[in-house]
């Protein structure tokens, strides 16, 4: 959905000639809530450096567009043999990263190399754990084996977390990222902002813009009065949408509103007792009211979801009906857990409204059967340290931004620590097919077996809403991935 306001009627003929004879913006101010803890996005879980840098100044062998589809990035095209086991990528000829070094096969097998090491600090290792060996065949040729089919495999490819990075500038990624696309890496002053500049010698269609400037803005209050103020152009994932009525009134903006691959989530520690216990995890998803989350902590915003999976998605299953908002009932598994008179946790909170106004409202119900959940607000770096990596938390909120991701799922050692051999054989299953009906079907029953173990409390799929000057266009509604791709976007003569 994207509505768009008209400007003030009534210009003047004078005016509306000095307006024609204007130069067009060349750069833009953008704001975001979070702030990337590093600029490495082969090397960390934080959606917060693709929304900065995907596309924008780094690129893969595919990448997403807009409408979530997956089309050739740095590869014009690929052949796959008939066995589904080997992929030859044609690489674009005259590719260069921003430090003037050529890019070629020799740097595509050392991305993906890089991912499958022993020491890999990639996030998303698991996606190209099939990648058995990647061959050099010229330098616009690369072959990459896999040790068994992967149906998703052009799909992973197109994520942040395979982007094509060089060997001369991998040791200093974290703080001067060189890609290839249209934006150059210019500065980041940290706990401020990231500026990009036009790469004039860009390989496919120029960006349009000269300038790119990425502002980081925590607090929702702040996030309001900046883009009221015009200090900035436009405010991806604007946090406070109980404000946005207020942009669609008012003619100097426009409101995007659209989908995302956010699976917002009660995230659950399922080895640290009580949580081992899957009565007690469906307690809580019987405490949980789904419906107050979304209209108490995004205003309306949000679709209601019962599994891990987004609803837009062809193979959703709607299985809302398995937690439904039954506090009695919660009292009662609670009971025959062990806990009659409930237990105390901790909820950890990351920055996002979604986080910390959902989990005041999810404290609340949880109090109401009896959980005491003691909430920590944490950094985003902090929440990376200490949940993602550390595991040590009882209770998070954290919305998982990565498109069809229900494969975490079958890691045992990820953050949540599901450890279920059935759903891990049902994945590999799934990796290996390519027949979208048969997909599809595993897919429908990946959901079913994590909603019925009530790995998590999944609570909504988070609406992608920015606002924007009226000038501003080329921005994504909708948000396949977590990335504010700039190198289309424009201001309106």
């Amino acid at each position: 959905m994207f509505h768009l306001r008209p400007l003030f009627l009534g210009v003047s003929a004078a005016a509306l000639f000095a307006s024609a004879v204007t130069a067009q913006q060349t750069d833009i101010t953008v704001a975001l809530q979070l702030e990337p803890p590093h600029m490495d996005p082969t090397s960390a879980a934080a959606g917060a450096i693709d929304s900065v840098l995907y596309s924008n100044v780094f690129e893969g062998l595919t990448r997403f567009m807009g409408d979530g589809s997956v089309v050739p990035g740095l590869a014009q095209s690929w052949e796959i043999s008939d066995d589904g086991l080997t992929y030859t990528f044609k690489l674009r000829d005259g590719v260069t990263f921003h430090d003037d070094t050529t890019m070629d096969a020799d740097d595509v097998k050392f991305s993906l190399d890089r991912i499958g090491a022993d020491d890999s600090a990639n996030a998303q290792k698991a996606l190209y754990a099939a990648i058995s060996e990647v061959t050099v065949i010229d330098p616009l040729t690369v072959e990459i084996k896999l040790s068994k089919p992967n149906g998703n495999m052009l799909f992973n490819l197109a994520w942040g977390d395979a982007v094509i990075v060089g060997p001369e500038s991998i040791e200093n990624i974290k703080q001067m990222p060189i890609g290839t696309g249209a934006f150059k890496f210019v500065s980041w002053t940290q706990g401020d902002k990231v500026e990009l500049a036009k790469n004039t010698v860009y390989w496919g269609s120029p960006a349009k813009l000269d300038k790119a400037t990425f502002k980081f803005i925590s607090d929702p209050t702040a996030a309001f009065a900046s883009m009221m103020a015009e200090d900035v152009d436009a405010f991806i994932s604007f946090p406070a949408p109980e404000n946005l009525p207020q942009f669609e009134a008012d003619p100097r903006f426009q409101v995007l509103i659209g989908s995302t691959e956010g699976e917002t989530i009660l995230s659950t520690n399922n080895k640290m007792p009580p949580f081992d216990n899957v009565k007690v995890r469906e307690a809580m998803a019987h405490a949980i009211d789904r419906q107050a989350i979304i209209d108490g902590a995004m205003f309306g915003y949000g679709t209601p979801i019962g599994t891990h999976f987004a609803p837009h998605n062809p193979a959703y299953v709607d299985l809302t009906g398995m937690s439904n908002f039954d506090p009695e009932k919660a009292k009662a598994l609670l009971a025959e857990a062990g806990f009659p008179d409930g237990f105390e946790t901790t909820l950890d909170l990351p920055p996002p409204s979604y986080a910390r106004r959902g989990g005041e409202i999810i404290a609340a119900q949880l109090a109401a059967v009896g959980i005491k959940a003691e909430i920590r607000n944490v950094e985003w770096a902090q929440w990376l340290e200490t949940v993602f990596k550390g595991k040590n938390f009882g209770l998070s909120i954290i919305s998982h931004t990565e498109p069809m991701d229900i494969g975490i799922y079958a890691n045992p050692d990820y953050y949540f620590q599901y450890d279920n051999p059935d759903l891990q054989a049902l994945i590999t299953k799934l990796n290996s097919t390519t027949d979208p009906d048969m997909r599809n079907k595993m897919l429908g029953e990946a959901q079913k077996i994590i909603a019925d173990d009530y790995v998590n409390g999944y609570l909504f799929q988070l609406a992608s809403l920015s606002v924007a000057k009226v000038g501003v266009q080329g921005l994504w509604a909708n948000a396949p991935t977590q990335a504010t791709d700039l190198t289309a976007v424009s201001w309106t003569q």
